[in-house]
C-alpha cells in the first residue's frame, strides 16, 4: 500500500485579517467608502431584513478579495450596522491591494494562525 504524501501547506492560508466595518444597507450600489472619522464603510444594496445585508456583505467581501464565502466570517455585529469581520486566507498586503486601501489601517488587524 502506497502512503500518500500530504500537499505542502500554503503559508498564506493561515493568515487572516479582521476588519471593523460600518454597513449602509439599501444603498444605490455596492461599494467601499470611508466615513469622515476614518472608519471603513461598505454600502450594500441589500435591505437589513432577515440577514440579507449580512449575506450581501459576505458575498461582496468574498468576491472583492477572491476568497470563498466560507472564509468570510462576521465575528460580531450580526444585528448591528457596526460589524467585526474576519477574513481567512488573506494577508494585509493583498487586502490592501484588492480593497484599494492605501491608508487608515487602524481598523484592520492582521494575524497569523
Amino acid at each position: 500500500m502506497k502512503s500518500r504524501k500530504s500537499l505542502p501547506r500554503d503559508k498564506g492560508a493561515a493568515e487572516s485579517i479582521t476588519l471593523s466595518i460600518r454597513i449602509q444597507p439599501r444603498a444605490s450600489k455596492n461599494e467601499i467608502t470611508w466615513m469622515e472619522n476614518g472608519e471603513l464603510k461598505i454600502r450594500l444594496t441589500a435591505p437589513p431584513v432577515d440577514g440579507a445585508a449580512n449575506e450581501a456583505l459576505i458575498r461582496f467581501l468574498a468576491d472583492t478579495l477572491s476568497v470563498t464565502m466560507s472564509q468570510v466570517e462576521i465575528v460580531s455585529g450580526r444585528t448591528s450596522r457596526d460589524k467585526i469581520v474576519r477574513i481567512s486566507g488573506v494577508c494585509k498586503a493583498d487586502a490592501e491591494k484588492l480593497l484599494n486601501l492605501k491608508e487608515k489601517w487602524s481598523n484592520i488587524n492582521h494575524t497569523k494562525n
